[in-house]
Order: structure tokens, then sequence, then C-alpha cells
């Protein structure tokens, strides 16, 4: 069957599988993963003249990613994609059956990802403060970038989340904000402390005389246009190089909320609430890094030795 699928003709399913992701309400960054990955074998395969639907090809285009330099998770996510795209084709009757069932992933390396430090987290929020003589645009786009730092900050809501918030979906007075569709479609209420409040109210109050006010998009752009999750992660990257911040990639906001959760005597089970996770690994894979540091301070304050 494969013999009968070519390259254009799995590229003109790949808008179809498109198509039926969208009706399944997979997010934006979901949609745009598994689009690039499809592409870029489909491309891979077109230049070296391979079969896309042999094992063989796929293991191949995997194993020269990882040659390449690419990351594990990198390869795995791409992988993915194209497993998913191959599923479709035999639901769809595209294929007689999918030929890349029981093909393993790349095994993952355990990375530990420290969280900010409180000084690094200080900085940050400086580099946030709009300078006297900025003009209105600029003090906008400076109480934006503080008010998003300091929302993911405090829920460690993921930057998609983030980005996706419309302005009803935050409510000052009660101190909340709603994630209307988190990971896997689940969404659920995070609370906002006086700080966030603040920081959002600042923000929306120059928000008012933008020329798209009446957008239900939270986070409006430098260009008049909704903030998307380039948009952020540009935007924090350059507060993170104003602030001598190293290393800094949004998703560190998350480890960092979570461990200072932790820190603070927050309980597990209401870290996994408000971060929106099901399974407890989720949990350990976030906390890990400084799982040593905090179980150091717990010690102090639970003075065993004292008999």
């Amino acid at each position: 069957m494969s013999e009968t699928l070519s390259v254009a003709d799995l590229r003109s399913l790949a808008v179809s599988w498109a198509l039926s992701l969208r009706a399944d309400r997979k997010s934006p960054q979901t949609l745009k993963a598994y689009g690039d990955g499809v592409r870029f074998y489909l491309d891979w395969c077109e230049a070296g003249g391979h079969d896309a639907l042999q094992r063989g090809t796929l293991r191949a285009w995997v194993a020269d990613l990882l040659d390449g330099g690419a990351a594990a998770s990198t390869a795995r996510s791409r992988q993915l994609a194209v497993r998913r795209f191959t599923a479709l084709l035999e639901d769809e009757g595209e294929v007689p059956a999918d030929p890349f069932v029981g093909i393993t992933a790349p095994k993952l390396d355990s990375k530990v990802v420290n969280p900010l430090s409180e000084d690094e987290l200080r900085a940050l929020l400086r580099s946030c403060q709009p300078p006297k003589d900025a003009t209105r645009s600029e003090q906008l786009r400076h109480r934006r970038d503080e008010a998003i730092l300091r929302v993911m900050l405090e829920t460690g809501a993921r930057a998609g989340e983030v980005v996706a918030m419309t302005t009803a979906d935050v409510d000052l007075l009660a101190g909340v904000a709603t994630i209307q569709r988190g990971k896997g479609g689940k969404g659920r209420t995070v609370p906002l402390g006086p700080h966030a409040v603040q920081a959002i109210d600042r923000y929306l109050r120059l928000r008012r005389a933008h020329r798209l006010a009446d957008s239900p998009d939270l986070w409006l752009g430098d260009r008049g246009k909704q903030l998307a999750y380039d948009g952020l992660h540009k935007s924090l990257k350059a507060r993170a190089e104003a602030a001598g911040v190293q290393g800094f990639h949004p998703h560190r906001m998350r480890h960092t909320a979570a461990h200072r959760w932790l820190r603070a005597g927050g309980s597990e089970s209401g870290l996994m609430a408000v971060a929106g996770w099901t399974r407890p690994d989720m949990l350990m894979r976030y906390t890990k890094a400084q799982a040593a540091e905090r179980a150091a301070e717990e010690a102090k304050r639970l003075n065993l030795g004292d008999l």
C-alpha cells in the first residue's frame, strides 16, 4: 500500500490530519508541534528519495536527527507526530495497517532543571519597571511583561495557558484566574496573590487606551495583535537578558513556581491542583532539582535531634 502513497500524497493527507486535530480541539502548540514533525519528516524523505511508510525510514530519520545534534526530546516529539499521523491514516482507511505500530521512542535523558533564585526573580521583575520617560506603549509593554511573569510565578501556569487567557478569565476582586483549557483539554481555576493582581490591574488600566482594547485577548502584542507564544518567549527572553539571568526559558518559571510552593510549606496535592497535574510523577519531575535543599530546611524545622 505504501507504494501508492507518494510524499505528495502524504502531504495532502497531512492537511486532512491537521483538520482532524482542530476538530479534536488540540491546542495551537500541539498543532504546530505535530505539523512541524510531519513536515520535516516528509521533507527529509523527499530529499533522500525514501519511502516514507517504511519502518526503516522512520528509524533512519530519528537517527539522523540525533546524529545532527537534536535533543532526544526533540527527536521523540517529532517521531510521535509521524506516528500519530500514520495512526490516522489507518483509521481513515488510507493504509491497511499503521506501519509504525510498536516502534519505540528515543530514550529521554533525565535532565534536572534548576529553578530561578530569588535574586534572579527580583532582577526579572525590576527589568519590567518602565522608565519615567517611557511612552504609553512602552509602559504597556513593561506592565504586561511584569503581569505575565507574576502570573507564571504564582500559578505555575504553562506559557501556552497564559497566552490563551482572555480578559474574562481574570477576576481581580476574587483574586483568581481561569485556565479554560489546559493540557489534555482540562480547565482549572488558579489563585492570584495581591502582587499579581496589582500587576494585572496596572496593565489593564493602560490597556484601555489600546486600539484593540475591546479584544477579548488579555495580552496584546507590540504591533496591535494578540501576544502569541513566540511573542511571549521573545519578550521574556529579552527581560532575562536585561536582568542578567542566564539560561532562561519560560518553562523554568513553572519549575520555579513548583519549588517555591513546596519550600514555603505548600502541600503536594495543592500544587498538583494549581499546576494542572494529575500524576504524582509530574510533581517529582518538576521539583526534584531542589528536593535535597527543601528536605534540609524541613529537617531544621522538625529538629528531630532535640531530645
